[in-house]
């Protein structure tokens, strides 16, 4: 069957609608211990009436870098959180997702692009599944996927750097359907491979592949990996992925588009997502040729925030009852890297530039943009070595953020983690620890259930290899 997509006259056609495979029901899978897996001490029990949430989809539960999570440690100790387990990894940047029971990671080792499913309290593997890739990063970072893994709870999507689309099924880690977004729709894989995260809205995958004649933005059947829709437009896949929510004029999509072209161009795109018709199309992209759109949108009520750290800044648009964007303001007060700032009682709070030092945290006003505070913290650092104790003056840098249990989880480029009070009068510093000094730490920690999956994406100063970690923030 022929199946269009049109915008303005223009038709997309799907390339290559895939095979969906017929997946029987088979015996639950029992875990295994595998190797590079090291097991430290079971967590301790939820407390009473905690509140607890999967960590399925990017940015968490609700798009925005938000848990709902309760109970968690207030003081790390002079040890730092208890280790649950770690196992072993290889290349990547993909962070964890959290589905009940099950941890999934997605990382590269040798040849081939792994997702592996593992039980979340011991760390022992239900299966993975690996394909082979040659993907090789032009500026010498690591050759492993890039993209978190998301899913509805039944099923599991991954996208590798060189564009490889997999459904699997979330309790066997067989495949429903895949697609090579690459060849389909001649995709270039820009400055450091493919990036931005796919995003689950009902039925619909959708994703920014940025096809350099179209489409930009896809959404795919979820259980047959057809095509939706597409949208018609020349901007290419950011590293940013796609944000949904609902606006003065209903339910909208959020693309923050801009791949690798010259000139550089991208923006932000605002879609209805039922059918992939643009409300609002939006310029923002610095005019520098490897500048990069990286940050997802921060949508809070009708409002959006954009932002890049390359010439352009951010600004704050409003949504129209009839879809179409206001700017309200623009600064380059917070320049946000890859990083999405976090929204609190009306301000906006994030790390400016893309460091690893003069990036400092800021904090601003979102109605109008004002400045509150900056302040760039410096971590004296003690850590073993093959070669003695080394003393380092660290800076968050490139850091992530959690708001959760009323304060903000940060994880720092070079491995603290730290607990703060987010508040508009200045930087507020409740807690510290260092979890190991590697650099690339950059991908955002998983909390679910108390317990937090962190990425070590770099060798250690202290001879560590990359490797997940899972650390215990139960309280007592």
């Amino acid at each position: 069957m022929l199946l269009l997509f049109a915008r303005m006259g223009t038709a997309f056609e799907d390339p290559n609608p895939p095979q969906v495979n017929n997946l029987a029901q088979i015996p639950a899978l029992s875990v295994e211990k595998q190797k590079g897996l090291q097991f430290f001490s079971p967590p301790k029990p939820l407390s009473t009436n905690t509140v607890t949430s999967d960590w399925m989809t990017f940015l968490g539960p609700t798009h925005n870098g938000y848990s709902p999570e309760t109970q968690l440690i207030k003081t790390f100790g002079e040890q730092g959180p208890q280790k649950v387990w770690e196992v072993t990894r290889g290349e990547g940047y993909a962070s964890a997702s959290v589905i009940g029971n099950r941890v999934i990671i997605f990382h590269r080792s040798n040849n081939e692009e792994l997702v592996e499913c593992l039980d979340s309290e011991s760390g022992k593997r239900y299966w993975k599944y690996g394909y082979k890739t040659r993907y090789r990063d032009r500026y010498g970072f690591g050759n492993g996927p890039r993209c978190q893994p998301i899913s509805d709870g039944q099923f599991v999507y991954t996208i590798g750097a060189e564009a490889m689309l997999h459904c699997l099924e979330l309790s066997t880690g067989r495949i429903l359907w895949k697609r090579d977004l690459r060849k389909e729709f001649d995709l270039t894989l820009d400055f450091f491979g493919f990036g931005g995260a796919p995003l689950l809205e009902d039925n619909q995958l959708i994703i920014n592949i940025g096809s350099p004649r179209g489409p930009s933005v896809v959404a795919f059947n979820k259980l047959t990996g057809r095509m939706v829709w597409g949208t018609e437009e020349e901007w290419g896949s950011s590293y940013s992925s796609p944000i949904v929510a609902d606006t003065a004029g209903g339910r909208k999509l959020f693309v923050f588009a801009g791949g690798e072209s010259r000139p550089a161009t991208g923006g932000l795109l605002v879609i209805d997502p039922r059918t992939g018709k643009i409300n609002c199309r939006f310029p923002w992209r610095g005019s520098r040729y490897e500048s990069v759109n990286a940050s997802s949108p921060v949508v809070v009520g009708s409002k959006v925030y954009i932002s890049e750290c390359y010439g352009s800044g951010g600004v704050c648009l409003e949504i129209q009852p009839d879809g179409s964007c206001k700017e309200l303001w623009r600064n380059e007060i917070l320049n946000t890297h890859f990083m999405t700032a976090i929204h609190k009682d009306g301000y906006l709070y994030g790390v400016d530039g893309h460091g690893p030092r003069n990036a400092p945290i800021v904090c601003i006003k979102m109605d109008t943009g004002e400045l509150m505070w900056k302040y760039e913290p410096e971590w004296m650092t003690t850590v073993k070595s093959p070669t003695g104790p080394q003393s380092y003056n660290l800076m968050p840098a490139l850091a992530s953020f959690i708001e959760v249990d009323g304060r903000c989880l940060v994880l720092g480029q070079y491995g603290h983690l730290a607990w703060l009070e987010l508040n508009p009068d200045g930087y507020k510093e409740l807690e510290l620890t260092h979890l190991f000094l590697a650099r690339q730490t950059w991908a955002m920690p998983a909390l679910s259930k108390g317990l937090l999956y962190v990425g070590q994406n770099d060798e250690g100063l202290d001879g560590s290899t990359t490797r997940f970690i899972c650390y215990d923030l139960r309280a007592p």
